[in-house]
């Protein structure tokens, strides 16, 4: 990388108070989060019965988990467009512009009218505004990484790196908290299925108070000043016109890369959120069997699992700092393909084995979630890190996440009801990654000023 120096600086102050930059790149990621894990509850537990046609239970759901995909698709979309103006304009007006399409479109899910009222209308609203979630989200993560990297002291980039992602587990426990909340206020006689007054107008209420997040979080970025990196390539002429050709035409390698890096990471990251909330709610008996909790039963022991995702996303950068981004990683991606491999026999070792499986799938995530924050901006310098970082994070979105849920739905289907399928593809998406690790090298030392 001929960009990097082999160390750090330490002398050009820090425009932004730290206690500013973390709470900045924290609330966004936080807000997006909840906006994306709202919908991904709703696609498991409320669309299947409101946007899809009465049927096949197990159709309605691939349904709605392929709008879900929908996003995913965007999500590189975003990223050229939220990166090339944040490569241009700078890091905090695209930021800005991000969360408020964010805010904008999952309040406006909240109103939709349902399949029974519009037909095929509804679902196709759904898609668009699902698809205007994925935009967004694909250039929020690689602005909230930059604004927590680009201001970081020296040293301590993996740290300051690991707070945007903490906004996944936060946005998670605040999203199903809620949902949780108004399901013990609108209770159902029947757990596999939620109340009728939860489907006429219970589940809206998420969607609709993400407006009040969003003007939070709004505050809070407006006050941001500009990172230093970006100040000085824009006194220094480095701007490019196009940064999209230039990432392409000089950074392509770091580029595929970096979509590998995270391929693993995204793998796990839906089949423990999205996926498990369709296999741990089956009924034992259903034609495509799975564990059988009631909803709140469940969500309560996943809300258990993520707190440890938000451990270990914070103990992950410490980890990354001192013993550099690809040592940490390698370890922690062994770990994730062991981890697909048993299972089967966690899963059947009833309630203790399935938290017990919760709790180290979500402990993993943290693990390899957290130093992504460093890694990925450390590949690029800094006059097309936005638009590369954030297209390399979210090309693998359509590669990981995008299709992650259809195929373990697929594959437990496939199994009759196993999950053994579906830990073999989380352990081979974790052994392309863990290739793409050892052909890489380490970033830790870079200097990103430049």
């Amino acid at each position: 990388m001929s960009f990097a120096a082999a160390a750090e600086p330490t002398s050009p102050a820090i425009a932004n108070p730290r206690s500013r930059v973390i709470f900045a790149s924290l609330i966004g990621t936080t807000i997006e989060f909840y906006d994306f894990y709202v919908y991904a509850t709703a696609a498991v537990l409320v669309f299947p019965h409101l946007f899809f046609p009465a049927g096949d239970d197990t159709v309605a759901l691939l349904a709605s988990l392929a709008v879900f995909g929908a996003a995913m698709v965007a999500r590189p979309l975003g990223a050229i467009v939220f990166g090339h103006l944040g490569d241009k304009r700078g890091r905090k007006v695209t930021l800005v512009g991000a969360l408020l399409t964010m805010g904008i479109a999952t309040f406006l899910i909240g109103a939709l009218p349902t399949y029974a009222m519009v037909g095929w209308l509804a679902p196709l609203l759904l898609v668009l505004l699902r698809i205007a979630q994925g935009f967004a989200l694909g250039g929020e993560w690689s602005g909230a990484a930059l604004v927590a990297t680009e201001n970081a002291p020296a040293g301590k980039r993996a740290v300051y790196g690991t707070f945007p992602q903490l906004g996944a587990p936060l946005g998670f426990i605040i999203s199903n908290g809620l949902f949780i909340l108004i399901a013990i206020l609108l209770p159902s006689d029947d757990p596999s299925r939620p109340s009728q007054a939860f489907l006429d107008w219970g589940w809206r209420i998420p969607f609709l108070f993400s407006a009040v997040m969003v003007i939070v979080g709004l505050w809070v970025r407006l006050n941001l000043v500009e990172s230093a990196a970006f100040e000085r390539t824009v006194k220094t002429g480095q701007v490019k016109r196009v940064p999209l050709a230039e990432a392409f035409r000089n950074h392509w390698k770091a580029m595929v890369l970096g979509t590998f890096y995270m391929l693993a990471t995204y793998v796990l990251f839906y089949l423990m959120t999205t996926f498990s909330l369709s296999y741990g709610r089956a009924a034992p008996g259903a034609a495509v069997p799975g564990l059988g909790y009631d909803y709140r039963t469940f969500v309560l022991m996943m809300i258990g699992g993520v707190v440890f995702f938000g451990i270990f996303t914070l103990l992950s950068g410490p980890w990354a700092d001192r013993w550099g981004r690809r040592r940490t990683l390698i370890v922690i991606t062994l770990g994730i393909i062991a981890f697909g491999l048993v299972w089967v026999p966690m899963l059947a070792a009833g309630p203790v084995g399935v938290m017990a499986w919760l709790i180290l799938g979500f402990s993993l995530m943290g693990m390899t979630f957290g130093p992504m924050g460093a890694l990925l901006p450390e590949l690029f310098p800094a006059n097309v890190r936005y638009t590369g970082s954030g297209i390399a994070y979210n090309m693998s979105s359509i590669l990981g996440a995008a299709v992650a849920p259809f195929i373990a739905v697929a594959l437990w289907r496939y199994g009759n009801g196993s999950p053994f399928w579906v830990g073999v593809y989380l352990s081979s998406m974790a052994t392309l990654t863990l290739i793409a690790l050892l052909l890489g090298r380490e970033t830790r030392d870079v200097n990103i000023e430049h």
